[in-house]
C-alpha cells in the first residue's frame, strides 16, 4: 500500500518493520514495545532503519523530565577567538553540536583565521578536521598553510561545491570539527544548479546544521557579505545558525572579531587581532591598543574614556574636529560612532552650554578603528566636542565617562570601579565620573563637567 505524505505509519526501533497499526510485539524481530510513530514525509532524512521519507513522530515531553547535557566546548587555542565564540571564564571555546556563520570582507582573513584554528585544534587533540573549500583548489589551501607556517598535514581537504559530496564525506569521516568556505558556493541538485540563491542557501544550510546537530561536532561555515558589511543572502541564514561572528578591521593591520548572535555565550565580547606576514596574531595588551602616544601635550579635541567590551576595559581615544558648515547644511562624519548619538550629545551642548554647533560640519573619529555604542561615551563625546569648538584641551592626563541626558544630566554607568582600575593602571591621573568613587571628580551636568575640565 502506498504511504500517504503526512499519512501515519508505526516502526519497530530494533529493525525497521513499519506497519499501518501499533502493536506490543514486532512481527519480525520479536521484540516487544519497540514500535513507535512515524509520518510519511518526503523531506525526513533516510537511513537503514527508518526507511526513504519516514520521520519520527515528535510528542511533547514536560520540562522536568528533559536532562539537561553538560557544556561540551571545542576549543581553538587562540585565546582572542575563544572568548568571542562564549563560554566561562576557563571554559571558552565553541560548542559542540552548534554552527558557526562566519562573515567577513573579501581578502579581511576569514580563510587565514580557520586555516589556524584547523591546524591548532589538529595539534590539541589529535581530531579529525576536514576543510571544504568551493573557491580555492587543493594546492592553493595547502601553500596558504605553508605560509602560515600550520601544522595541518592530516586535515582533510575536500574541493567541491556539490552537497552531496560533502555529506558523503563528512559520514564516512565523521569529524569533529567541519570548516564550509564558503556557504554561498554550495550547492544541490535538489534546489537547483546555481550556488548562492535564496533556496540554495536554506537548503544547503539545512543540511548540514542537520548533521552538526546529531554528532559532537562543529561546523564553521563562511560568509559572503554586502558592501554595506552585512551578511549577503536571506536573514533566515542567520536565524539557522548558532552563532554569528562578523570579522572587521580598521583599515591597518587590526581585525576584529565580534559576535552578532550568539546562544551559547555573550555578544558583548570583542577578539583584536594583528595581521602579518605569518598570518594572524592575537593582540597580548589591548588595553593601551586605542592611546596615542603623545610627547608635546594632548591637543584640542581629545578624549578619553574607558569603555566596556564584554568582560575586558579598554581606554579609548575619541577624536573631534568642527568646522564651518559648508553651503549652510551642517553634517556630521563619523564611522565609528552612531551619527544620531553625536547630533544628540551636540543638541544638548548647545542647549544646555549655550555653544553653537548648527552652522559646524562635525568629524569624529576613535584611534584605533573601533566601533562604539555604550551610553558610558556620551560624557566624553560631549567633552570633545566642546574642545575641538573651542579649540581648548582637556587637562592632560584625565578621562571622562558617563551618560549624558537630554535634560543635561551626566548619569551613572555600570561597572565604574573597574573602569578607574583600568585607567590609573594606564597612568590616567584624574577620573571625571557621575558618582563618587575612589578618589573620582563627580559631576552631576553638563554645565559641572565643563566647569572641571575647562573652567568654563
Amino acid at each position: 500500500m502506498a504511504k500517504k505524505k503526512g499519512s501515519t505509519l508505526y516502526r519497530c526501533a530494533s529493525c525497521g518493520y513499519t506497519q499501518p497499526a501499533w502493536l506490543g510485539r514486532c512481527p519480525q524481530c520479536g521484540e516487544w514495545n519497540t514500535l513507535e510513530a512515524c509520518i510519511a514525509d518526503p523531506n525526513a532524512a533516510t537511513s537503514a532503519i527508518n526507511g526513504a521519507g519516514m520521520a519520527v513522530k515528535a510528542l511533547p515531553v514536560p520540562l522536568r523530565t528533559v536532562a539537561q547535557e553538560a557544556e561540551s566546548r571545542l576549543q581553538t587555542g587562540t585565546e582572542e577567538f575563544d572568548r568571542v565564540l562564549g563560554g566561562s571564564h576557563g571554559a571558552y571555546g565553541a560548542m559542540k553540536r552548534s554552527a558557526i556563520l562566519l562573515g567577513g570582507e573579501p581578502g579581511i582573513g576569514k580563510s587565514t583565521l580557520l586555516l589556524q584554528t584547523a591546524s591548532t585544534v589538529i595539534a590539541r587533540s589529535s581530531c579529525t578536521v576536514l576543510y571544504v573549500s568551493g573557491e580555492e583548489s587543493a594546492s592553493q589551501i595547502k601553500g596558504r598553510a605553508q605560509r602560515l607556517n600550520a601544522h595541518a598535514d592530516s586535515m582533510e581537504i575536500l574541493c567541491t561545491m556539490r552537497l552531496e559530496d560533502i555529506l558523503d564525506a563528512l559520514d564516512s569521516l565523521t569529524p569533529a570539527l567541519v570548516i564550509i568556505d564558503s556557504i554561498q558556493t554550495v550547492y544541490s541538485v535538489q534546489a537547483g544548479l546555481v550556488p548562492g540563491t535564496m533556496n540554495q542557501l536554506k537548503y544547503c544550510a539545512n543540511e548540514l546544521i542537520g548533521w552538526v546537530k546529531e554528532r559532537d561536532s562543529v561546523l564553521f561555515m563562511t560568509a559572503h557579505v554586502t558592501k554595506e558589511g552585512l551578511i549577503a543572502g536571506p536573514k533566515s541564514l542567520e536565524h539557522m545558525v548558532d552563532t554569528v561572528i562578523s570579522f572587521e578591521h580598521s583599515g591597518d593591520s587590526f581585525r576584529f572579531l565580534r559576535a552578532a548572535k550568539n546562544r551559547f555565550g555573550s555578544v558583548d565580547e570583542l577578539g583584536i587581532f594583528k595581521m602579518d606576514d605569518s598570518g594572524l596574531k592575537p593582540v597580548a595588551d589591548p588595553s593601551s591598543l586605542f592611546i596615542t602616544r603623545r610627547k608635546s601635550g594632548t591637543p584640542a579635541g581629545i578624549a578619553y574614556v574607558p569603555v566596556f567590551e564584554g568582560s575586558r576595559v579598554f581606554v579609548v581615544e575619541v577624536q573631534a574636529l568642527t568646522v564651518p558648515a559648508k553651503a549652510s547644511l551642517s553634517r556630521v562624519y563619523s564611522d565609528r560612532v552612531d551619527s544620531a548619538r553625536i547630533n544628540r550629545v551636540a543638541a544638548v551642548l548647545e542647549k544646555r552650554a549655550g555653544i553653537q554647533f548648527s552652522d559646524q560640519d562635525l568629524y569624529i573619529n576613535i584611534a584605533g578603528g573601533i566601533r562604539l555604542s555604550e551610553s558610558a561615551i556620551d560624557a566624553a563625546l560631549a567633552a570633545a566636542l566642546y574642545s575641538a569648538r573651542t579649540d581648548i584641551p582637556l587637562p592632560e592626563r584625565a578621562v571622562v565617562v558617563g551618560e549624558l541626558s537630554l535634560a543635561g544630566e551626566i548619569r551613572p554607568v555600570t561597572k565604574l570601579k573597574q573602569r578607574i582600575k583600568t585607567a590609573r593602571e594606564l597612568g590616567f591621573t584624574q577620573v571625571v565620573a557621575p558618582e563618587k568613587e575612589d578618589g573620582t571628580t563627580a559631576v552631576e551636568n553638563i554645565k559641572s563637567l565643563l566647569s572641571v575640565l575647562f573652567k568654563k
